[in-house]
């Protein structure tokens, strides 16, 4: 196989409709494709465990060419995919390459294959509906959150026997109170001395700050309204990045047109749109677009979409921020989240977070091993926190006091991976906060002397 360069263009449409989308011969022609490129290259081998799948898959006696693998197979290697999106920066055969491959797009696709033949996991299915369960789960936060405690003894065991959850994943907390309920009043004085003073911007929640994590949506309101930003919350429903793991697509772009009517109201009156999650950006800004091609909101959304953290550096270069930011001692381990990088706006994190005077900054760079929903379940579990040892390892060794990462689910995981790495004796413990993730934005805000 010979590499040419292809340089780097945008993701084509996908024309997800097509009546061969969900064609087996079809899928299956183009598996056995994407997995013969792939089995040449193998530059994608110590990503994650898709990869390792696929080549022992094709690699032993009587086998060596896909031609000899059996189709059976190619669902192991779909289902250790987490849609992180990291084999695309790195792939030399993406588009428009002749080979034009697109390994995360396939395993998409191979799911709604999978949904349509009605080979979903039930639970898993369940889990993903995070509106539904957020709603649930808020009503009943005081007993949700005791039941999914890791150290008790009495539910956990029976969760993982019933639902399929490992009894050792950390689980997100539950708020009966969500962010756009708390937000509802009382909103935060904006500072009209801050050189961004003028600025409006519009906060899509996510369902995770909406329902899991209140505290980082309340971090990014009071750092804009320091800086002169006024701010409102709209979260209608989730954007659709847990339906995409589970391949239903129809969902996903239903949200999607939803959203974009709700925030292109908000557009049509000079707001910004504010993503407060990367994977939530992702989805707005390039996953959207290319399932909805022909639907001018959805485009119209993706360019006035920013990361939060993107957001603030933008203000910093263009406007300058607002003074007050003062030194947190002791530094941070920075995990620079896997759809933080398929963006492709740099390490932004980084940048913000050298923002704050003598401020230790350690970036490290991986998969957490956690990718969403997947990584909790009994089967995956112990896989993800193998792929995220290496991180995890980094964070132990670091020294710093601070661990943060832009995904709040991928710090809770490598938090967990570091804990388990201290308690083997093989480092030096750090101090407790080591072992609790915080988003960028909220050491910014504690920097402010305004987080929690």
């Amino acid at each position: 196989m010979t590499d040419v360069p292809s340089g780097r263009a945008e993701r084509p449409a996908i024309d997800w409709n097509a009546s061969d989308f969900l064609d087996t011969d079809s899928l299956d022609r183009e598996m056995r494709r994407t997995f013969g490129v792939c089995h040449e290259c193998r530059r994608c081998g110590n990503l994650c465990d898709s990869f390792p799948r696929l080549f022992s898959l094709i690699d032993g006696p009587g086998k060596g060419t896909i031609d000899n693998a059996k189709s059976e197979g190619f669902a192991a290697v779909a289902d250790a995919c987490t849609l992180c999106d990291m084999c695309q920066p790195i792939c030399p055969y993406t588009p428009p390459h002749v080979h034009a491959i697109d390994f995360p797009d396939l395993m998409a696709r191979f799911r709604a294959w999978k949904r349509r033949e009605s080979r979903r996991d039930f639970f898993e299915n369940e889990l993903g509906k995070t509106d539904r369960n957020g709603r649930l789960m808020g009503f009943l936060a005081p007993l949700a959150n005791w039941a999914s405690r890791r150290k008790n003894r009495l539910t956990r065991p029976l969760l993982e026997a019933v639902a399929g959850i490992h009894r050792d994943a950390v689980l997100p907390r539950f708020h009966a109170k969500t962010f756009s309920k708390r937000t509802a009043s009382a909103p935060p004085v904006v500072n009209d001395a801050a050189p961004a003073y003028g600025r409006k911007a519009v906060l899509y929640a996510a369902c995770f700050v909406e329902y899991n994590n209140p505290g980082i949506g309340r971090a990014a309101r009071a750092v804009l309204a320091r800086n002169g930003v006024e701010t409102a919350t709209a979260y209608s429903t989730c954007c659709g990045m847990p339906q995409l793991e589970r391949g239903d697509i129809a969902s996903v772009c239903a949200s999607a047109e939803s959203v974009a009517v709700e925030l292109g109201g908000w557009i049509d009156k000079g707001y910004d749109v504010v993503s407060l999650v990367p994977s939530c950006t992702l989805m707005l800004k390039t996953i959207w677009p290319r399932y909805l091609a022909n639907d001018p909101a959805i485009s119209r959304l993706a360019a006035h979409t920013s990361d939060i953290v993107d957001y603030i550096v933008a203000i910093a270069r263009c406007e300058g921020l607002a003074k007050g930011l003062t030194p947190l001692k002791g530094g941070v381990a920075l995990h620079h989240a896997c759809h933080a990088r398929a963006l492709n706006e740099g390490r932004k994190s980084a940048v913000m977070m050298r923002l704050i005077p003598d401020f230790d900054v350690l970036v490290v760079e991986g998969c957490s091993g956690h990718g969403g929903s997947w990584g909790v379940m009994k089967q995956n579990f112990p896989i993800g926190m193998k792929v995220g040892e290496p991180i995890a390892k980094q964070v132990a060794r670091s020294g710093r006091r601070y661990l943060a990462s832009e995904c709040p689910l991928a710090g809770d995981h490598i938090a967990q991976g570091a804990e388990r790495f201290l308690e083997s004796g093989t480092a030096e413990p750090g101090t407790a906060e080591t072992m609790q993730s915080r988003h960028p934005i909220e050491l910014l805000a504690m920097s402010y002397g305004i987080g929690e």
